[in-house]
């Protein structure tokens, strides 16, 4: 069945001059980067799943420590699970290390340790889907597999004069289309590396520069002067500021820590105790920060003084983190906690995989115990 798209698709003389284009292009211009040494797919899938939702200037350094570390699908199953979440901290989202690494444990029990081909395989693997599935899959193996993430996106609304909406179910299958369409017989692999580059470095969201892209003059967008409106701006959603207190309980030269479950945002991280903080006045706050470490911990303590205070944005919260100090009173007989603790040395928590913030303090702590 034909499908009917809201704009028209290039025919086949736009479609030869691009594929012409474009690829030359990206033999000039191509950045070096780590992940581009060698079609290894296992280095193509690290690389594919660490670029989710961070940048390409963030992630070299920790994909070419990951790759020691983790030299094969085989190591990368092997290895403990704190390992991994060690050598992923400060990337964030931290689903994706779990996934990586549940992943290579399946293609090692089920696949011998060889990265599958089949696009439908690959798709079912924790964490990968149909954009990450295309690239391994194009990139590695040079199949003729599309793709779509932010950059094509916005390249391929550009160059068809698209200006629905990206995200509702025409645009999704208008420009998956496209991204299909403009795929040679050979060498998709090269192609889509081309098409995220030219995004990336030229078709830029906010400065595009149509004067370097070599394809502009087979961009509608650009032909009609409409590149800088286009695609449709996302609509921004408010900041929401958050006040959240972590505590530092100590105990005959040891903190307390604790394990968060799978699923949420420090997901199977170490860390100190932290919670919202709701109270103002000094006696409220000690009450509110004594009643929340014991419920997270089972411990019961008695709040010190004001340490530190950190201000970070993660997506769209602003949060102002306060980090107290707190004695150590006993164990709570009647307290219940689900949560995995541990007492350690400062100079320890360097093994440990804690959250941006959390290694901040583990610093603070080493240097007061060097300074001890």
């Amino acid at each position: 069945m034909m499908l009917c798209h809201p704009v028209p698709l290039p025919d086949a003389s736009w479609l030869r001059s691009f594929r012409r284009r474009l690829p030359a292009w990206f033999r000039r211009h191509a950045r070096e980067l780590p992940w581009r040494r060698n079609r290894d797919p296992y280095a193509v899938w690290v690389s594919e799943i660490m670029l989710q939702q961070t940048q390409v200037g963030t992630v070299a350094g920790y994909f070419d420590r990951f790759l020691a570390a983790f030299p094969t699908i085989e190591a990368l199953a092997a290895a403990d699970e704190d390992e991994v979440l060690r050598l992923w901290e400060g990337l964030g989202y931290y689903r994706r290390a779990r996934q990586l690494h549940k992943a290579a444990r399946i293609i090692v029990a089920e696949h011998g340790g060889t990265f599958p081909t089949d696009p439908e395989i690959v798709r079912r693997l924790p964490g990968i889907g149909r954009y990450t599935a295309g690239a391994i899959l194009s990139i590695a193996f040079d199949a003729r597999v599309p793709i779509l993430e932010a950059n094509t996106l916005r390249l391929f609304s550009r160059l068809l004069a698209y200006n629905g909406d990206s995200q509702a179910s025409a645009g999704q299958q208008l420009l998956w289309a496209m991204a299909e369409t403009v795929l040679p017989r050979r060498g998709s692999g090269r192609m889509n590396q081309s098409l995220m580059e030219l995004g990336s470095e030229v078709c830029t969201a906010r400065a595009p520069r149509c004067r370097q892209c070599p394809v502009a003059a087979l961009c509608r967008a650009n032909q009609q002067g409409r590149q800088f409106d286009i695609p449709r701006p996302k609509v921004k959603r408010a900041v929401e500021v958050v006040r959240q207190a972590v505590v530092i309980v100590r105990r005959r030269g040891r903190v307390l820590l604790l394990r968060w479950p799978a699923g949420g945002r420090f997901g199977r991280l170490w860390d100190f105790p932290r919670f919202p903080l709701d109270s103002v006045r000094p006696a409220d706050v000690r009450r509110e920060l004594a009643e929340n470490v014991l419920a997270l911990t089972g411990v019961v303590v008695a709040p010190e003084r004001l340490v530190k205070t950190l201000t970070h944005g993660v997506t769209r919260f602003r949060i102002t983190l306060e980090c107290y100090e707190a004695k150590f009173l006993s164990n709570g007989k009647s307290a219940a906690t689900t949560l995995e603790t541990r007492w350690l040395r400062p100079r320890e928590l360097e093994k440990c995989p804690l959250s941006s913030t959390g290694r901040k303090l583990a610093g603070l702590l080493q240097v007061r115990e060097v300074g001890a």
